[in-house]
Parts: structure tokens; C-alpha cells; sequence
């Protein structure tokens, strides 16, 4: 059956054809035709021209009204077709030795616009953020079952962006019984459950910045803020610091992280701290602590751009009083996971924080998330994550 015929408008053509995977709605001939398709309908774009741009999903209550499958226009987005995707992408990861525990799709740059799949072991962790990848979400789970069988699959369907989409927000058990996973990273088992944490359950964009911070932990007292289920601080102290502070507001993300440090013999050089982050930092100021590592990974700052200017505040803030944290030569983590803020912005706003704390630093290193995380390099605002690693005097 040939898919439904969506025309681009004249002359409203000159982003499509430069490669960009979306075609907005105000460049899309919104005929009756057209609106009256379900959201998340393939079809066939074409410009006015009749040149063929390939095969799209189609959403016409969006803004983003289509966003590109296939630039080929003879392929069918069926069973066969995203478990070839999917296998794509898996390979990858396969290649960069991380295919157990990753961000296996990552949307756009893995040609799957709108879906999100961690792995977890033998659990999946999916989020469709799209009208297309709702609807085609029977396919997905199929081509999973083929490819890796997994035990178990959770819809994390409560990103906000959803909204923009006409989707609700939900979190639910696709296939299987038992919503737990473990993670593996640093020589650690971490448990998750991936119904009630946060996200998709961990965050594996951070892997390879964890390790960069754990390196320089040997012997080192540190402070892990904005720790979640205790990622930083744990990988760290099984690298050897001397003593570990998670601080995080979240009395079940800290149960499970003591958990992990019990049993792997960590226990006696971790403590939890429960408090709202900010506030125990000044705290912390205010009784002259001092760390030789203090990681601060907060949740998003700006939700939307309108938050913009009240998140670099924020950030300035969180910089001038981890800043105070770190003693003299030790290190300072920091990062942004505000797809909204501009990197340059976050790092002049950390910048500024970190001399209004009076101290002298320098970078040593600059970037953002894993290679499991590829970014669409005409989608440059998909590369949310920001982390910037500074010594200070």
C-alpha cells in the first residue's frame, strides 16, 4: 500500500534539501488531505518540484510536522525496517565496547527521530517523545525482541516535550513483570528501578566523564551533589578516595546508593546526606567544608527558554558555592544537562561563579556526553550535555 503524498510549499524547500531532518508546519501544504491524517502517519514528502525527499512521519498539530525516516522514498517503515535501524545502531554501540549498558538509540543521529532507548543489561528503557515513535512503538518492541530479547521494557513516557505532541505523560510496563535493572559501570552493580527513578533510570551520558573524575579521586575526600542513585561518588570511591559525601534530596536515590556501597564493601567511606543541594551547600559554605573533588550534576535548570536567564543564574550560583567546596588545588566537576542553554553561556556563567568565589582556576577539560549519545550535525541543539572539569588554587 503506497503511503500518503505530503507536499512541501514552494519555495519553502531550501532547509529540507539542505539536509535538515525536519520540516516545520509552516513549511508543509497543510491541505484538508494532509490534516486529517493520524499523528505519527508516515508519508512520502515531496517539494513542489516533485523532487522526492523520502519517507517522513507526519504529525500535523506540531510544529515540527514531519521529521525524516528514510530519505530513501521507496522504503516502508515496517517490522523489517526498524529492526534494521535499530541493529544499526547496536552495532555501534558493539564498537564502542558499551552495547550492555547504554544509550542504544539516541533519536535523530541514530535515524529514529523523537525515540529514545537506553539498555540496561536485559532491560530497555523506552521513551517515544514523537506521535510517530508512539505510534510505531508495536514495531520498536518487536524489533527488540529480535535483536536482544530482553527481560523486561519500560515506557519512560514522561518527558514534557511529549506535550508539544499531543501525547500524555506516562511511565508503564511494556512487556515483562519486574521493573528493576542493574547497571554496570566501574568495577560497580548499581540497582535501578525503572518505573520510579529519574529519566530512563540512569544516566549513562555521564559514563565516560565519571571515569575522568574517578581518576583523580585516589586518596581524595569527596563531594557528590545533585548524586541520584550515587554514580560519581561511588565509581569514585571504588577507585580509591578516601571518603565520599552524596547529597541528593531524594531518600529512596540515596537508599539504593548505600545499598551499592554495602555491597561492594564501600560503606565505610560513603555517607548520605539528604537535603535540597543548594541550600546544603551554603551549609556547607557557611561551616568552612572543604573537599578535594566536588561534583555538582544538577537536574535541568531550563525547561523551556523562557527559564533561560533565571537558569545561568542559577548556574553562577552553584559554581560560586562549590567553588568555596574545593580545597586548595582540587578539582571541580560541573555540568548542565539544559538543552536550552547555550554552552558558551553555561561555561561564562560557571566562569563568573568561580571568581566571585575568589578562586583561580583552570579547565582541564571541556565536553559533554558518551559516544552512545551521537548528535545530528544539523541538530547541534540535541548536544544537551555540558560538563566542564577545572582545578582551582
Amino acid at each position: 500500500m503506497d503511503l500518503p503524498l505530503l507536499r512541501l510549499l514552494p519555495g519553502r524547500d531550501r532547509r529540507v534539501k539542505g539536509g535538515h531532518p525536519w520540516a516545520y508546519s509552516n513549511e508543509v501544504a497543510m491541505s484538508p488531505e494532509a490534516r486529517a491524517l493520524p499523528p505519527g502517519s508516515p508519508v512520502r514528502l515531496e517539494g513542489d518540484d516533485g523532487v522526492k525527499h523520502g519517507i517522513w512521519q507526519f504529525n500535523p498539530h506540531s510544529l515540527i510536522a514531519a521529521r525524516v525516516l528514510d530519505r530513501d522514498p521507496a522504503a516502508r517503515p515496517d517490522a523489517a525496517w526498524f529492526q534494521a535501524r535499530i541493529a544499526e545502531a547496536l552495532a555501534l554501540r558493539e564498537k564502542l565496547g558499551v552495547a550492555r549498558h547504554c544509550r542504544l538509540v539516541h533519536a535523530e543521529a541514530d535515524g529514529l527521530p523523537g525515540l529514545i532507548l537506553d539498555r540496561h543489561g536485559d532491560a530497555v528503557a523506552l521513551q517515544a517523545n514523537t506521535a510517530g515513535m508512539e505510534a510505531a512503538t508495536p514495531l520498536v518492541l518487536e524489533a527488540l525482541h529480535a535483536l536482544m530479547a530482553p527481560r523486561v521494557v519500560v515506557a519512560r513516557n514522561d518527558s514534557p516535550v511529549r506535550t508539544l505532541e499531543g501525547l500524555p505523560l506516562e511511565s508503564r510496563l511494556l512487556h515483562g513483570t519486574d521493573a528493576t535493572a542493574r547497571i554496570e559501570e566501574g568495577g560497580l552493580a548499581f540497582e535501578m528501578d525503572l518505573l520510579s527513578g529519574q529519566k530512563t533510570g540512569w544516566f549513562h551520558d555521564q559514563r565516560e566523564n565519571r571515569a575522568r573524575v574517578a581518576a583523580l579521586a585516589p586518596g581524595a575526600t569527596m563531594l557528590d551533589a545533585f548524586c541520584h542513585t550515587g554514580g560519581f561518588g561511588l565509581v569514585a570511591a571504588q577507585a580509591g578516595a578516601a571518603h565520599v559525601t552524596l547529597l541528593d534530596r531524594s531518600e529512596p536515590a540515596l537508599a539504593l546508593a548505600m545499598r551499592t556501597a554495602a555491597a561492594h564493601g564501600l560503606a565505610e567511606r560513603v555517607t548520605a546526606q539528604r537535603g535540597e543541594a543548594l541550600e546544603a551547600l551554603e551549609r556547607m559554605v557557611g561551616m568552612g567544608r572543604r573537599f578535594e573533588v566536588v561534583v555538582a550534576d544538577p537536574p535541568a535548570f531550563a525547561k523551556a527558554r523562557k527559564d533561560i536567564p533565571a537558569a545561568l543564574r542559577a548556574y553562577l550560583r552553584l559554581a560560586r558555592l562549590c567553588a568555596q567546596l574545593v580545597a586548595p588545588g582540587g578539582v571541580l566537576f560541573i555540568a548542565s544537562c539544559s538543552h536550552h542553554v547555550a554552552p558558551p553561556d553555561f561555561a561564562d556563567a560557571v566562569a563568573q561563579g568561580v571568581w566571585r568565589a575568589r578562586r583561580e582556576a583552570r579547565l582541564l577539560f571541556q565536553g559533554g556526553a558518551g559516544p552512545d549519545h551521537p548528535v545530528h550535525p544539523l541538530l547541534p541543539e540535541s548536544a544537551y550535555l555540558k560538563a566542564l572539569l577545572f582545578q582551582l588554587r
